[in-house]
């Protein structure tokens, strides 16, 4: 398959911002890595190297985290009230959506994704979850607490900031889990050392350059990019880093968290998925089919929340796994900047490499390729929009987080919600689960028996900055979004004064 992967002109304002020096922020100030070390950002589509960025490691992390300590023990940030920390982050979220075109293009290129995509998804989630915590300072209140022991006491709490907290975004939002992570810590009054994932730093350094726009004192807001392996495992591992917020996959969670064990900081966790859909013979087809195809095509499928096993009812099968092939067969692969282009290349060599062998993995497992299953085009990542039929809970592609387009089908003739359910929730992970179906009961029932962080019903990929998101088992720790992520961010301390 020919893939035109011709990238189209940018806009002035993504073109300069990608012409100029990509630095560390650290304490208010753009600075070089002290090791002088660098990292090529490459294009995904064309594997060209559109620009270079510092490539941090232990050394700048303990200067960012030193700077983020005296920014929160004596700068001015403590002393801003919780009015003013509003008016910031709405601040803040308007100079995102003064300059959304630019970033929309920057996470377009960077990540691979679809331009429209950004246009309607990445940058517009992102500015309405700054404006959604920009009103959570003022209602960051404790609780009078009824006393039952003998004599006169007040007792009460307060919620405080948690202090310097770390955080670890991953490759495929990655401004919009920026923002899942950057928004509530301002809210609660933490300050910040933020890790972008290395392959797609760009909109988080603009980020850091529009925050110092917006007025975030220095040393509150620090960016340091570098390897995983470097500035992110220091991060991490630093004891005078308070909590640590990390996206990513289920293995390097499990890392996080022994490396978190030196000081015992507080950590969050969100990370894989193999998330079902399950398909009932009464649903409205034409829509769980197009809802179950955009569950694992989205993104490249590079999404945590990815349906990537698709169940239906043996009397509908046939037509779910021909519909779900036909919408894989309409998508137009190539440069995510091409505004005719609806999906996108997978973020990486290695990314590409990954889901090539899941690929050979089902195929020689017995797994039947309906359509797609081919890494495509001489140059750039790009793999075919996959469904794999006669799947089974033996197999390696079921399993495991492929983390790219390709969905496994299989059918259930069982009509025991119970069953179903056990049959969906037969995975290690428990992040997101659907339900199509026009019976209020099936469907109600079914998200009580489903072990998952988020049910949709007649949707997947559903997301708010107001609603909870998180997972169940080896889906993570902790909730982001919605009042939840506060917790993540704030102390109760309780106070008791006898009278």
């Amino acid at each position: 398959m020919k893939i035109d992967v011709t990238r189209p002109e940018l806009g002035a304002a993504a073109a300069a911002f990608l012409a100029r020096p990509h630095k560390l922020l650290i304490d208010g100030q753009w600075a070089e890595a002290r090791n002088g070390a660098t990292i090529d950002v490459e294009d995904p589509a064309t594997e060209e190297i559109i620009a270079t960025i510092q490539g941090g490691d232990e050394a700048d992390i303990d200067r960012a985290v030193a700077a983020a300590r005296r920014a929160f023990e004596s700068g001015p940030w403590p002393r801003t009230s919780a009015a003013d920390r509003s008016r910031l982050l709405w601040r803040l979220a308007d100079l995102l959506e003064r300059h959304a075109e630019e970033l929309a293009e920057l996470e377009a290129l960077d990540v691979g994704k679809p331009l429209s995509k950004a246009r309607t998804d990445d940058i517009p989630d992102a500015i309405s979850v700054f404006r959604y915590f920009s009103g959570a300072p003022t209602r960051l209140t404790g609780e009078t607490i009824p006393v039952s022991s003998a004599g006169d006491f007040h007792a009460y709490t307060l919620r405080e900031p948690v202090g310097v907290v770390g955080q670890i975004i991953p490759w495929n939002y990655p401004l919009i889990m920026a923002s899942w992570k950057v928004a509530p810590a301002l809210a609660a009054g933490c300050t910040i050392v933020l890790k972008p994932a290395e392959q797609t730093s760009l909109t988080a350094l603009r980020l850091g350059e529009l925050a110092l726009e917006a007025g975030v004192p220095p040393g509150v807001f620090n960016v340091v990019t570098g390897l995983g392996e470097r500035a992110g495992a220091a991060l991490a591992a630093h004891p005078d880093v308070d909590k640590i917020a990390f996206t990513g996959s289920t293995a390097i969670g499990k890392r996080i968290v022994q490396a978190a064990i030196g000081n015992l900081k507080r950590v969050s966790l969100e990370l894989g998925g193999k998330s079902p859909a399950i398909i009932f013979p009464d649903a409205d087809l034409d829509h769980a089919i197009a809802g179950a195809a955009d569950a694992i095509f989205y993104n490249q499928g590079q999404t945590c929340t990815a349906g990537s096993r698709l169940f239906a009812h043996k009397s509908i099968y046939d037509r779910v796994i021909d519909g779900v092939a036909g919408a894989a067969g309409r998508l137009t692969l190539g440069h995510g900047l091409d505004p005719r282009v609806t999906l996108g290349p997978l973020v990486s060599r290695r990314q590409h490499q990954r889901v090539a062998g899941y690929l050979e993995s089902g195929r020689s497992e017995g797994a039947e390729v309906v359509t797609g299953g081919r890494a495509v085009g001489h140059r750039g990542y790009f793999i075919e929009p996959t469904v794999l039929a006669r799947t089974d809970r033996t197999m390696t592609v079921v399993r495991e987080e492929i983390f790219g387009p390709v969905v496994c089908v299989q059918s259930y003739d069982d009509e025991d919600l119970d069953a179903i359910a056990r049959f969906a929730n037969d995975t290690i992970y428990g992040l997101r689960a659907s339900v199509w179906t026009r019976d209020l009961r099936v469907a109600h029932l079914m998200a009580r028996k489903m072990k998952a962080g988020g049910i949709g019903i007649n949707c997947h990929n559903y997301a708010e900055p107001s609603w909870p998101f998180g997972g169940f088992k080896q889906s993570g720790w902790g909730r982001e979004l919605g009042k939840d992520a506060l917790e993540l961010y704030t102390e109760t301390k309780s106070v008791a004064a006898r009278l």
